[in-house]
């Protein structure tokens, strides 16, 4: 065309921790769609051949045209779906976090190494009008192919080649009915296969709704066509998920799709198995649990439109959508929606980036919100809908108090909380009894000299299990055999300190024989489907003990337990970090929504060192909701987050005093650039982290905060611009988390 500008350059992102594009010449044979954004290409990078994506078609390069190198091949007939390089070139941005990682990372794996996108398919066998019309002598010699023709026709949609071949059928009788124009063969998705009877929606009705969830569903349908974020803040049990079901149920029947976040594989079995009890179209989950080639399928099955309804974990929000609907993040509190290394992202903030994106409505729904979800919705930035009721009718559990102080403990239990397990096994019904710590013991230590089993690579004590029996640190995995006598003194006398799921679970044993125990935490679900299995079990409704971690306090409908007893409510209550009496006590109001779910009523027994704590008492008394109210005044008085915006530098090297050195340089360099360009952005460090030590390599951090965000990443690109330029910092790991979820 006359006046068009001539391609020359291709600048393409490069999975490599540099922030940079690199240029490239284009390759001899121009793809279909012509170059454009979004295109996988494989392209020379140093000494080997890598998959990048590419971001930008240009006429010229900083270089010189000859100094490029050409791209080897272009691996895609159509660029990468829009909406999806848009939601990564913004993360990218927002998270100071090169653009080629990001690509890279937000890409299923086989894309990543080149795998084209296609659906995998498989073949249905279906008869043709004339397969219809014949009558039952139309085969006289040949009785298989009769008997096959019959069989299909017992079957007006077809059946697939494995069910055919499964009743002894062979593909040359199908090749011979096909030849005679009797059957067709069609080629068919493998996930998400179109439905034959696309009109009927659901497969059972909609649950009726209380007043408290009609207006909440009323609410969201006011705005299906626009940004409308809002906060489901109901008490546990009281059917925040059929709400849910019900705005699916609105966006799906106007022709679009809607990604739904939850926290933890755990719940994603249960969560499917609702959704796809209700719904007839196609239900595709997307979480780590998967094969490669699973995960390929339902993320090709998202974007190509054909599953309108998409489950998934925390890296689920970069999942391509063909026609975006709505959003909606589970237990939107969730400390495991913030990725913790490499591409530091917030799934439930990229989900409000996307919906704002895409015009489309964000459902967030918890039990306990977040604090920044709960000032948003006071600012009258999203529209808060509390349901308070139990859809069963009984009121949510209240937790009490137990007093530990001078108290014996047997496994961790003190003998109230002995007492009322007993009671409540004799009348027929559950106990889970919540302890956060995995292991037998949280360490090993010699009665005669005082030592105590710590980890040589970390700050830390070794964790003590009997499952196999040895020691375990729970930060590098480091593993030890147990020792026969201690290594300081030489004593035999080698004791457990302290309670875990383990331990718990052989006191509960050994106290109620004749009760099953269900220990489910990260080591005894490492088997696939086993949290599940063990689940399973529990919902059959026989008495039984759960013993267990966190992985059970989120989301689980355990109708047949009525006492919840939390071992040691103080460990996750008292910690360095500020948010940790925030997520302390959405883990006990999560926890003790498990109790009384059904027909029986509930009760919560709360093991604590500090029963007067003024915060404690105020949970027990009034709910998680007065506490929230204090949290952020508090929160408000101290200019911390959700009322100032925090970044965290993150350095880490085998010698602390190159960490130290660099840390020292990087904060003064900081200081002096925030003065000349007059920046309101405090920097404070840098200091050790909580835990110095860590996987053999010294831990230090410089924390940056301001009133504005804008600030804070202006601060935060020049900082990383500034450690790529220097040569020392190549020498030391370093890490930039914006808005990060722990100080650890």
């Amino acid at each position: 065309m006359p006046g068009s500008p001539i391609l020359r350059v291709l600048r393409v992102a490069i999975p490599s921790p540099l922030h940079r594009l690199f240029d490239y010449r284009p390759a001899p044979d121009v793809p279909a769609c012509g170059w454009q954004p979004g295109l996988r290409v494989r392209v020379p990078f140093g000494r080997r051949e890598v998959v990048g994506i590419v971001v930008e078609c240009r006429e010229q390069s900083d270089l010189p045209l000859t100094a490029l190198k050409r791209v080897t091949a272009c691996l895609d007939d159509a660029p990468l779906p829009p909406d999806w390089l848009w939601l990564c070139r913004f993360t990218a941005r927002y998270y100071q976090h090169p653009l080629g990682d990001t690509l890279h990372q937000a890409l299923p794996v086989l894309l990543r190494q080149g795998r084209a996108l296609a659906p995998r398919t498989r073949e249905r066998w279906a008869l043709t009008q004339a397969g219809h019309t014949a009558g039952s002598d139309a085969l006289p010699r040949a009785p298989r192919q009769a008997a096959l023709l019959e069989m299909l026709r017992q079957h007006p949609h077809g059946l697939v080649s494995q069910a055919i071949l499964a009743q002894s059928f062979s593909r040359d009788q199908l090749k011979a009915l096909t030849a005679k124009g009797l059957v067709e063969r069609h080629e068919e998705p493998l996930t998400a296969a179109p439905l034959p009877d696309p009109d009927h929606l659901l497969a059972s009705p909609a649950l009726p709704l209380n007043r408290e969830q009609a207006h909440a569903l009323s609410a969201l349908h006011e705005r299906l066509d626009g940004y409308h974020p809002c906060l489901l803040e109901g008490v546990t049990g009281s059917g925040k998920t059929e709400v849910y079901l019900q705005l699916i149920e609105a966006v799906v029947g106007r022709g679009r799709q809607a990604l739904i976040l939850v926290p933890e594989i755990g719940l994603t079995p249960q969560t499917l198995a609702r959704f796809r009890k209700r719904f007839r179209v196609p239900v595709v989950a997307l979480h780590s649990g998967l094969t490669e080639h699973e995960r390929l399928d339902a993320w090709e099955a998202a974007a190509s439109g054909r599953a309108p309804i998409v489950v998934g974990t925390r890296s689920a929000i970069f999942t391509p959508l063909a026609r975006p609907g709505a959003l909606i993040v589970d237990e939107e509190h969730d400390a495991s929606y913030k990725q913790q290394d490499g591409l530091r992202y917030h799934a439930r903030d990229l989900a409000v980036a996307r919906a704002h994106h895409h015009r489309i409505p964000l459902l967030l729904g918890s039990a306990t919100p977040s604090l920044e979800s709960l000032a948003r919705a006071h600012r009258g930035e999203w529209r808060h809908l509390p349901l308070t009721r139990r859809a069963t009718r009984h009121a949510p559990a209240r937790l009490e108090l137990l007093d530990l102080r001078g108290r014996p403990r047997l496994g961790g239990l003190a003998p109230p909380a002995l007492e009322a397990i007993s009671e409540t096994l004799d009348a027929g019904h559950q106990v889970l009894v919540f302890i956060n710590r995995r292991g037998f013991a949280p360490t090993l230590a010699c009665h005669a000299c005082g030592w105590l089993a710590e980890c040589d690579s970390c700050d830390a004590r070794m964790t003590l299990h009997r499952q196999p029996p040895l020691l375990a640190c729970h930060h590098c995995d480091r593993r030890r055999v147990l020792p026969d006598a201690c290594p300081e003194c030489q004593s035999i006398d080698l004791r457990p300190l302290g309670s875990g799921t383990e331990r718990t679970e052989e006191t509960l044993a050994e106290r109620f024989p004749k009760v099953p125990v269900h220990r489910i935490d990260r080591d005894s679900t490492r088997r696939r489907d086993a949290f599940e299995q063990a689940l399973t079990e529990v919902r059959r409704g026989d008495p039984c003990l759960l013993v267990g971690t966190q992985m059970l306090a989120k989301g689980h409908h355990l109708p047949h337990v009525t006492l919840v007893v939390v071992v040691n409510a103080d460990a996750g209550l008292y910690a360095s970090d500020f948010r940790a009496l925030e997520q302390g006590a959405q883990l006990l109001v999560q926890v003790a929504g498990r109790a009384g779910r059904a027909a029986h009523p509930g009760r919560v027994l709360v093991q604590t060192m500090h029963p007067d704590d003024p915060h404690l008492r105020l949970l027990a008394e009034r709910g998680y909701a007065a506490l929230a109210e204090r949290l952020l005044e508090e929160r408000r008085a101290a200019a911390l987050p959700p009322f100032r915006f925090l970044a965290l530098l993150r350095l880490e090297s085998a010698r602390e005093e190159a960490a130290g050195e660099l840390g020292r340089r990087t904060a003064a360099a900081l200081r002096a650039w925030l003065a000349e360009r007059q920046l309101t952005v405090d920097c404070l460090g840098p200091v050790p982290a909580p835990m110095e030590r860590r996987q053999g390599r010294y831990h230090l951090q410089l924390m940056l905060g301001a009133e504005k965000r804008s600030a804070l990443h202006e601060a935060g690109a020049w900082l990383t611009a500034w450690l790529e330029a220097t040569p020392e910092a190549r020498r030391v790991r370093w890490s930039l988390d914006i808005d990060p979820q722990t100080l650890s």
